[in-house]
């Protein structure tokens, strides 16, 4: 079972929801649980693709994709979500390529240390992130000036918020619903 709702087959689909599995389908010609389990509502689908594809995937990002994937790997692990974490996490050793650095970061940010792997601007933003995920109740303007100082601008550190929040969603929504990995292709990006 890859989650404990019913998830209608892309064999066979028609109208909206044909539609909404075209757009969805990933590089390897698959569509993820993630989005195929909103294909009782297509319409979440859609928004969920959408904000997906804005915060990851647009042409406008000043952050590397790699960090970016790292921030999703963070909000992943603090959520415990190993659905969004398998698959980010290959995304990011693909995208960064020093897999030995990935798996040190990635040990650092199980321990909840990011400062044993990052430092500066990347350390900053990664604890911004970390603070969103765990206590969002508690977020203050020094969250976001203690960034500026270490360099990060007021369009990375939204984008860092946009990615955070939007894996806190996805988390969510996988581990709400018992979404696994199950039929999926891991990873986003091809060799």
């Amino acid at each position: 079972m890859s989650a404990w709702i019913k998830m209608m087959p892309v064999e066979g689909a028609k109208g909206f929801l044909k539609e909404m599995f075209d757009k969805v389908m990933t590089p390897s010609g698959t569509v993820d649980n993630v989005m195929r389990v909103h294909s009782l509502r297509p319409q979440s689908m859609n928004g969920h693709y959408t904000l997906y594809k804005s915060v990851l995937h647009h042409a406008d990002l000043s952050l590397p994709l790699w960090f970016l994937e790292a921030i999703a790997v963070y909000t992943s692990i603090l959520n415990r979500c190993d659905y969004s974490l398998m698959h980010h996490y290959s995304n990011f050793e693909k995208l960064q390529g020093d897999v030995e650095w990935c798996r040190a970061l990635r040990k650092a940010l199980e321990e909840e240390t990011p400062e044993a792997v990052l430092q500066g601007k990347d350390l900053a933003l990664m604890r911004y992130a970390g603070k969103l995920t765990k206590t969002p109740g508690e977020m203050v303007a020094e969250d976001v000036l203690s960034a500026k100082r270490e360099g990060a601008s007021d369009e990375e550190i939204l984008e860092v918020n946009q990615v955070c929040a939007y894996f806190n969603y996805s988390n969510r929504t996988l581990n709400g619903l018992g979404v696994s990995t199950e039929g999926d292709t891991i990873g986003y990006y091809q060799k």
